[in-house]
């Protein structure tokens, strides 16, 4: 490993991982990540200026060869246990935030959830949590 990180920072590698996986980072994905960092007890004691630098080294490793296994390595090395459903569920809730998961975003969750061993029934819980979340009225 490059080096060790937070479990603060590690969510946030996961998040601009899942975002930029597809090779685009849209308005939606950046704000839910804004709102999951102001919102979740995890982060309470996490400050928010310190978001960018991670996002900025979580870039920087995943334009790395071997960077998406380098990342992954980080995070499963910063994480408690307890901490691998968190990280699976922002996953998940970055990737639904622009209302459409790509092939690259459907792979890197696959790959999450191998690496961190998430229960099918789990993924399952999370990923229909995320759906209810991220429905909108439909167009009339």
């Amino acid at each position: 490993m490059t080096h060790t990180i937070n479990p603060q920072t590690a969510l946030i590698y996961i998040m601009v991982t899942t975002s930029a996986v597809d090779r685009r980072m849209d308005d939606a994905e950046l704000s839910q990540m804004g709102s999951i960092v102001r919102h979740l007890p995890i982060f309470s004691n996490f400050n928010e200026e310190m978001m960018i630098p991670a996002a900025q080294d979580c870039a920087g490793i995943l334009s790395s060869d071997e960077g998406l296994e380098t990342i992954l390595g980080l995070v499963e090395e910063a994480l408690p246990e307890e901490l691998y459903e968190t990280a699976y569920a922002v996953a998940v809730d970055i990737a639904a935030a622009n209302l459409e998961l790509t092939q690259e975003e459907l792979r890197f969750l696959q790959m999450l959830r191998r690496r961190l061993h998430i229960d099918k029934l789990v993924v399952a819980a999370i990923e229909r949590g995320a759906s209810a979340r991220h429905r909108t009225l439909p167009k009339e």
